[in-house]
């Protein structure tokens, strides 16, 4: 069979399984030419590890210095008579083969973190793998859901609070600027976006892994934030995601008072702006990205996740003496994003920027191809012309 990118509106409906493999290399490649992370954990258990964020950080801990061992927990799905599968899962099956030619553990669980019985995985392989305990949690669960536990979910909703706002985005499909209105959440909507999105799930897990005694001594945990800036609040910061990102960070607060008792600590860190599955969805965003991409890739400190999180291991989280935190004690990688001058020349941009030039103002072709990216598409060294044998792909584990 052949595939191809089959895009629907700003939804990628297929995913290249060794585009995925040449995606994985290259980021180890990166890695391994870059300044190395010391004194770096040696256990570490992923949250959402299988794109984005969580599968950055998998890779540089596990080929970036520290030679960490891995488990990673995801929620994804494989080849069947419905397609070849999802792109997580073929991120999960070329990471593990990787990391074990490199003789390191790496263990995937797949299933929903939500789940008690997922967690009864992950506690048993700790046991088995790590002799008992954990140096880092990444908390990087992306879930438009989460269940009730009575057969109903919490399902989040990315609106504002008290008041409609419009904004563009990027049809990927057509490629074409469209103007859209998102009207305001409702109370149900703003709590079950937290019940979803906001701390409370990570601080579970944390309590689950103390209450196992499955937490080595210098423990640390951290989950991944965005605020950004002030053009991107009124949906953003001040709308449900933001009410659960603050959420998030009241929780690192919370998790850190608890582990400072047995000597480890807990950080909410923002990132920076970037292409994601969600990003594309949100209205006002898009035009904001490719500005932000045209600006930092002309300075030459333009990252995606990768260059992100090797940053965070190697400058900030290990190999210091403290931790830089900000005033509210949050891990700003969002540090280069928001130079003021970088700030200026976006806010330029975007006041010029309309459906009739954007893809010549912004980097749209890199706004693009980054989202092919996320699906194993757009990568050199990929034939994308070749026959795949979808015989074979379901004999590829996880």
């Amino acid at each position: 069979m052949h595939i191809q990118p089959l895009i629907d509106g700003v939804i990628a409906r297929t995913a290249h399984p060794f585009g995925c493999q040449q995606s994985i290399d290259n980021q180890i490649a990166y890695v391994k030419r870059s300044k190395p992370i010391k004194q770096g954990p040696k256990r570490v258990l992923i949250l959402g590890a299988s794109s984005g964020f969580g599968l950055a950080a998998r890779i540089a801990l596990t080929f970036g210095g520290a030679e960490a061992d891995t488990i990673g927990v995801s929620y994804e799905r494989g080849p069947s008579d419905k397609g070849v599968g999802s792109a997580g899962w073929y991120n999960n099956i070329f990471f593990k083969q990787r990391a074990q030619q490199d003789g390191r553990i790496a263990i995937n669980i797949v299933g929903d973190a939500f789940s008690s019985q997922v967690q009864e995985q992950v506690i048993e392989a700790i046991e088995t793998y790590f002799e008992g305990e954990v140096d880092l949690v990444i908390y990087s669960l992306a879930s438009a859901m989460r269940p009730k536990g009575d057969g109903n979910f919490w399902r989040s909703a990315i609106k504002p609070i008290g008041n409609t706002v419009s904004g563009a985005t990027i049809n990927l499909e057509t490629q074409q600027w469209v103007e859209s209105e998102l009207p305001p959440a409702t109370e149900d909507e703003i709590e079950a976006t937290l019940k979803v999105m906001g701390g409370e799930v990570w601080e579970q897990w944390v309590d689950l892994l103390i209450n196992s005694e499955s937490v080595s001594d210098n423990f640390k945990t951290i989950a991944f934030s965005y605020i950004g800036p002030e053009v991107t609040h009124p949906l953003y910061l001040d709308g449900t995601l933001g009410r659960a990102k603050v959420d998030l960070h009241q929780a690192s607060h919370s998790l850190n008072l608890k582990l400072s008792q047995i000597g480890g600590s807990a950080y909410a860190t923002v990132c920076k702006a970037l292409v994601t599955k969600a990003s594309v969805f949100i209205p006002g965003l898009s035009p904001y990205l490719l500005a932000l991409y045209r600006v930092m890739k002309n300075r030459g400190n333009h990252e995606e996740c990768i260059e992100q999180m090797q940053r965070l291991f190697s400058d900030k989280l290990y190999g210091q003496s403290v931790v830089p935190v900000d005033n509210e004690r949050l891990l700003r990688m969002d540090d280069w994003e928001l130079e003021s001058s970088v700030q200026n020349e976006v806010m330029d941009l975007l006041a010029q920027m309309d459906a009739n030039n954007f893809k010549r103002l912004g980097d749209f072709e890199g706004y693009y191809n980054s989202f092919l990216n996320l699906n194993g598409f757009g990568l050199e060294g990929i034939d994308y012309s070749k026959k795949l044998d979808l015989a074979a792909l379901y004999e590829l584990n996880p």
